[in-house]
């Protein structure tokens, strides 16, 4: 997707060389960085990208969208990045889109070709949804939908894992954060870190401070994405980090590190 901030992103980015800078893959929202003409199934009578990823994958195996499209799309956006300056550290997905079947033996080429060395596996092994409702003190319906959510993406990395191995390419061991998009707070991200298992963990997080643009997109994730700026930056959870002896990882430091002997979290 082009997005009216990517120069701003693209140059802050530049001025940051330690800082791992992915390609978040979007097939769901907003102008493509193709012409639209070049990858008409993909596209609705705008010229806009606009299909969830279950319409995506129903499309793809009804025949309604050719996956040529879809590899022109997604290497038009890793080129962009290319083209801006910056060597992308790993690959992930716009709604974890990656690792539905068929696009994610693509994003695997697409990852070689670009000498692109990690990706992410967005496979959640212990989710926890009575945590979550206890860390939110709710039993909001929406904590169930994410659940189940959950469940469905887990199930396509599961296999999507098995991909990695056998390509040779580098994920963290462990991921979190998919369950619980949407509540996180301080109580649950320090449950999580309590039960952090030895080796390299995401916690995948969508901090930041909702304007008029996001409000735009349709997400709902706006007041929620101040909770969590709140809880990442709070001394509480600096200092069990550091009691811990939780460390910072780069996508990039991924490279060459065995899954069974990474130490760092």
């Amino acid at each position: 997707m082009i997005s009216a901030a990517f120069d701003v992103a693209a140059s802050a980015s530049r001025r940051a060389p330690s800082l791992g800078v992915g390609v978040h893959l979007n097939l769901s929202e907003g102008v493509p960085v193709s012409l639209a003409h070049r990858i008409p199934t993909l596209v609705d009578r705008g010229g806009r990208l606009h299909l969830t990823p279950g319409r995506l994958l129903e499309s793809m195996l009804s025949g309604r969208v050719n996956l040529d499209d879809v590899e022109t799309e997604l290497r038009a956006q890793i080129s962009m990045v290319v083209r801006a300056g910056i060597s992308p550290t790993h690959l992930d997905g716009h709604k974890h889109v990656h690792v539905l079947p068929g696009i994610d033996d693509i994003v695997i080429r697409l990852a070689r070709e670009f000498d692109i060395p990690s990706l992410r596996c967005p496979l959640e092994k212990r989710p926890g949804l009575l945590n979550t409702v206890r860390a939110r003190k709710s039993g909001s319906p929406s904590i169930l939908k994410q659940y189940l959510v959950a469940r469905g993406v887990s199930a396509f990395a599961r296999r999507f894992r098995q991909k990695l191995d056998e390509a040779g390419l580098q994920y963290p061991q462990y991921f979190y954060g998919l369950s619980q998009t949407g509540f996180l707070n301080t109580r649950l991200i320090r449950h999580l870190l309590d039960r952090l298992p030895e080796g390299t963990s995401e916690l995948m997080c969508h901090p930041g401070y909702p304007d008029v643009d996001l409000a735009e997109t349709g997400t709902r994730l706006l007041a929620e994405r101040e909770v969590e700026v709140f809880a990442l930056c709070s001394p509480q959870l600096k200092r069990l980090i550091a009691d811990a002896g939780i460390g910072p990882l780069s996508y990039e430091a991924l490279t060459g590190l065995p899954h069974a002997e990474a130490v760092a979290a």
